[in-house]
């Protein structure tokens, strides 16, 4: 029997026995047409997305099935406690350790997560796994990577805000050791951030 595990913007979570249907939802505001291609092609592209982490053993839901018909994916569920809930001053600078260094992985495959929050990543077996890839998309571009861990960043600093800065220091620690674009993603980054703050400034 399915059961609704989780609800967003973009889809419907269902939990059907040890695996996971996940189904987007009609946007009303949007003409018929545009949505049913719009979703259509985000499924598609998410499925890829799913096939291409399975190929590299990196750690993530495995796509099991999916319909760009009917909009459905199907893959694993993936057990454990979510990042959101068990980052803390004790063991926030191993397990940062270990996000950057996946971060890094994904970049350097050509991923995009999109999404990167602590919410989207779930402790299993002392194995940070990754969830939620509908907003992924594959870009080799400085930019996009640089963009992925400002966001990774103000999701800590917002979540996280007593030890965000420990954090995103032992994130970028290992990324840099891992990413061999790093020293040009960091001065993106710098760059992207700065635009931030233009942006706060003027509202």
């Amino acid at each position: 029997m399915q059961k609704v595990i989780g609800r967003g913007a973009e889809a419907i979570i269902y939990k059907d026995g040890s695996a996971v249907i996940k189904s987007r939802i009609e946007k009303n505001y949007r003409l018929a047409e545009i949505d049913k291609r719009l979703r259509k092609y985000r499924t598609r592209r998410e499925a890829k997305i799913l096939d291409k982490l399975k190929a590299i053993n990196f750690p993530a839901p495995k796509l099991l099935s999916f319909c760009d018909k009917e909009m459905l994916i199907e893959m694993e569920h993936v057990e454990g406690e979510k990042l959101r809930d068990i980052l803390n001053e004790g063991n926030c600078i191993n397990l940062s350790k270990d996000l950057g260094k996946k971060i890094a992985i994904l970049h350097n495959n050509g991923i995009i997560h999109g999404d990167l929050t602590t919410s989207n990543m779930i402790l299993r077996n002392n194995d940070l796994h990754f969830i939620d890839f509908g907003l992924s998309f594959f870009s080799d571009k400085i930019e996009d990577k640089a963009v992925d861990l400002h966001l990774l960043r103000q999701a800590l600093e917002s979540k996280h805000y007593l030890i965000w800065k420990k954090c995103f220091d032992a994130i970028l620690d290992e990324y840099s050791k891992n990413n061999p674009q790093y020293n040009e993603i960091f001065n993106r980054l710098k760059k992207v951030e700065s635009r931030g703050r233009y942006k706060k400034k003027a509202i």
